[in-house]
């Protein structure tokens, strides 16, 4: 497995990290024993970052991994933990909370869920602005110091809270969505991030597979799978998103690869300090993931791409406006 930094102050990782979301939540039902067997293939692979959040299915998702990691070195396995999302019973989002106090509980029932002593990089889902992110960053720099926490991370943010969060401890990575449909960190954001010597890690880089192959316009899609109410999911946009699967699926044949390997390969190819997650829920989805390593993207490739996939083509946000309104990472820049 290839590695790469997760910029100058984080650590060395696989190249490709594996998001484990949708092993509990927002995809609809996955079944956990399944789930734990591609954590684990994951692993034997030579992946070793997992991203996980506290607020996935109540904290349903860092059990599965707990169990999965169970009798592993422990200093083999990165793993990336978002907090700060609260959810009410019925799963709905209630607020997020970015208070120092809120941190150190949150990060104490990871620890216990995890069946670990420290979390590799500790990160705020979302940007909370009755917060400012100076004090929130500074309580997490104050875990690191005690052992909790191994690095600090961002997720979701624009260019300027990059900025004052790194004044105050070095940050490891921002995790942000990065795809062929989703670009619009390329302004501002992802030029920053270089400057300032923070690593990406790219998650939806299949757009919640819409950049699968596997999504077509007669799919049943589950009450309790947010894309159901997505707007690159629904109606003219579902087509018009498609027609572009359909495009980069002819790119994907003339390399003997599958869409969902080049639209991975291409995320890949962004840069070294880039490191794509993929959410794959079953083996064999990962194995196809995998196979996205292989695959050297030459500059005709990478053209062939950008015609089929041209930047800023994809119909529809990539959530709903409530949604979108809370990003931090959308208000400096045009939403993609």
């Amino acid at each position: 497995m290839i590695t790469r930094s997760l910029g100058t102050a984080g650590p060395v990782v696989s190249s490709m990290g594996l998001g484990c979301m949708g092993m509990s939540d927002f995809y609809g039902a996955a079944d956990d024993a399944e789930s734990i067997a591609t954590i684990q293939a994951a692993l034997d692979a030579g992946i070793t970052l997992l991203d996980t959040g506290d607020y996935y299915a109540a904290g349903h998702n860092e059990l599965l991994i707990g169990q999965a990691v169970r009798g592993r070195d422990r200093d083999t396995v990165a793993i990336s933990v978002k907090f700060g999302l609260m959810r009410a019973p019925d799963g709905a989002v209630v607020g997020i909370d970015g208070r120092p106090a809120a941190m150190k509980n949150f990060l104490g029932y990871s620890l216990r869920r995890l069946g670990t002593d420290h979390v590799d990089i500790y990160r705020l889902g979302r940007l909370d602005p009755s917060v400012p992110i100076e004090e929130t960053v500074g309580a997490i720099g104050e875990m690191v110091q005690a052992g909790f926490v191994r690095y600090v991370g961002l997720s979701e943010v624009g260019a300027a809270t990059v900025r004052r969060a790194q004044a105050v401890h070095p940050v490891a990575d921002l995790q942000i969505e990065y795809s062929l449909l989703s670009r619009g960190i390329e302004a501002e954001i992802l030029p920053t991030c270089r400057e300032l010597g923070v690593g990406v890690t790219a998650y939806g880089v299949l757009s919640r597979g819409l950049l699968s192959g596997h999504w077509s316009r007669d799919r049943e899609v589950a009450d309790r799978d947010f894309r159901r109410t997505a707007p690159r999911f629904i109606g003219e946009n579902l087509d018009r998103n498609l027609s572009l699967v359909d495009a980069l699926r002819a790119v994907a044949e003339a390399r003997s690869a599958t869409v969902a390997q080049i639209a991975i390969a291409w995320a890949l190819s962004r840069g070294e300090d880039i490191v794509p997650l993929v959410g794959a829920r079953r083996r064999d989805r990962l194995s196809e993931a995998l196979g996205a390593l292989e695959i050297g993207l030459s500059a005709d490739d990478l053209a062939a791409i950008e015609r089929a996939v041209p930047a800023g083509a994809a119909a529809g946000g990539r959530y709903q406006e409530a949604q979108m309104a809370v990003l931090d990472s959308e208000h400096e820049q045009p939403a993609r």
